[in-house]
């Protein structure tokens, strides 16, 4: 919802086009009333929101993406995805500050109409509905076996806490629900802060663990503390490749893009910041994916060089092949589990804003409104993790298509059609290489959830 200086609803017409070059500093939206602003998120809590955004359960997959384009390969595509988003980010930013307007949704109505309004918000709403369930199918899937490797092997009881759905409903209605229903995403900056560290950790464990998983991996052992290892690597299989290129090459290319996708918590965060300028929020998102792209690089790299060719997709399941009852690799599995958990209501809150901007439009808060919403799209998406047996490839393929339309394509687009600058400028001809780019990695990130169906 677009507000003004003094929380009130605005419309386009109280805003007046700023040239963007001139006001990096000035306040996102003028106080007209004269009134102060209600003091707003910090800078660090806006830097965890952001990065719990952006880090989710896709750091799992990284190290098998570099396994598919060797350790140059990956340095160059993850250099490249996390400047494009960050320039993506830094249109949208632009936009909002020659604009006034401060919502993604009202950003797609100020330049297609209602249908560029609708288009955005349906498309906000799949894109974080899919997530959601993906993030509580892990959660499903993986939370039993979390719970039964710090019960113990002899524990042989089926009770009600190793039925991933009952697991399910319980943390949904015990965690997720009381963080999901809060007003603003500015308080989930503590949970976001715990969740930054439990990554944190697991990256540390992956380092970690690099010198405790001799290569050639051993084959068929329990536990590598055993006398004898009979393996079924050979030497050249431990040697680090630098650049590959093969038909997995093409998973590469959207899981990175995939990995930095927060555009739809940018402008959410941006408009409950305290002191809210263009500069400080592009400080805020470089500071971000900056912090990202380390543990990005880092996990996936010791990953890599811990597995080499034999890496799982997903990272943790080659650790427990051979390490099953180690305690760092249990603790990390919880923490991974925790941090995607806590990751949920961040999902949530932008899917809640363009579900009631959708129906309401900028009529002021409603309490009831705002509890029937949250109530109704976790029940949804609750409904769906539970009871839909493999909804994960419908929403990859939905997904993909928002995804790379949300990160890439609606920004450049956005800013051609309300921004002030020739088509020559040095924006406007990156907003048409990001549009490009946008349109060839949906095309490669489809033809891969095709390859995987054949």
């Amino acid at each position: 919802m677009s507000v003004n200086r003094n929380g009130h609803p605005a419309s386009y017409s109280e805003y007046t086009a700023v040239d963007s070059e001139d006001s990096e500093t000035s306040p996102l939206l003028s106080n007209t009333s004269g009134q102060t602003r209600d003091k707003g998120a910090s800078f660090t809590s806006s830097v965890f929101n952001l990065m719990n955004a952006i880090m989710g359960s896709g750091i799992l997959g990284l190290a098998y993406a570099m396994a598919s384009t060797g350790i140059f390969g990956f340095c160059i595509l993850l250099i490249l995805v996390s400047s494009l988003a960050a320039y993506s980010v830094h249109l949208l930013l632009k936009l909002c500050d020659q604009t006034g307007i401060n919502s993604y949704e009202d950003l797609g109505g100020k330049a297609l109409q209602k249908p560029g309004k609708f288009l955005v918000g349906i498309a906000i709403l799949v894109q974080n509905m899919g997530a959601m369930s993906s993030y509580l199918f892990i959660l499903k899937s993986e939370l039993p076996a979390a719970v039964s490797s710090f019960l113990g092997p002899d524990n042989t009881e089926n009770t009600w806490y190793e039925d991933g759905r009952m697991l399910l409903i319980v943390v949904t209605i015990c965690v997720v629900l009381p963080l999901s229903i809060l007003p603003k995403i500015g308080f989930l900056g503590y949970t976001s802060s715990i969740a930054f560290f439990f990554m944190l950790y697991f990256t540390v464990v992956v380092v970690v663990k690099k010198w405790s998983i001799p290569c050639p991996l051993p084959h068929n052992v329990t536990l590598l503390s055993g006398a004898s290892q009979v393996s079924n690597s050979t030497d050249s299989e431990c040697t680090p490749k630098l650049f590959v290129i093969s038909s997995e090459s093409a998973y590469a290319i959207p899981t990175m893009a995939f990995s930095f996708l927060c555009h739809t918590a940018i402008l959410p965060i941006y408009c409950e910041l305290d002191r809210p300028t263009k500069a400080r929020m592009q400080n805020i998102t470089n500071v971000s994916i900056g912090l990202s792209f380390l543990l990005y690089l880092i996990s996936a790299l010791f990953g890599y060089l811990t597995f080499y060719a034999q890496v799982n997709s997903e990272l943790l399941l080659g650790y427990d092949a051979f390490m099953p009852r180690d305690v760092m690799v249990m603790l990390v599995r919880l923490a991974i589990l925790l941090s995607v958990l806590l990751t949920v209501p961040l999902i949530h809150f932008p899917a809640r804003k363009a579900v009631i901007l959708l129906i309401r439009g900028s009529r002021p808060f409603s309490w009831p409104i705002h509890i029937i919403t949250t109530l109704s799209i976790l029940g949804v998406v609750l409904i769906m993790a539970i009871f839909v047996p493999d909804i994960r490839n419908v929403f990859g393929i939905v997904g993909s298509t928002t995804s790379t339309c949300l990160m890439f394509i609606f920004p450049s687009i956005f800013y051609l059609k309300i921004g002030t600058q020739t088509l020559r400028s040095f924006d406007s001809v990156g907003a048409i290489l990001l549009i490009i780019f946008g349109v060839i990695m949906g095309v490669a990130s489809l033809s891969f959830i095709f390859m995987t169906w054949v």
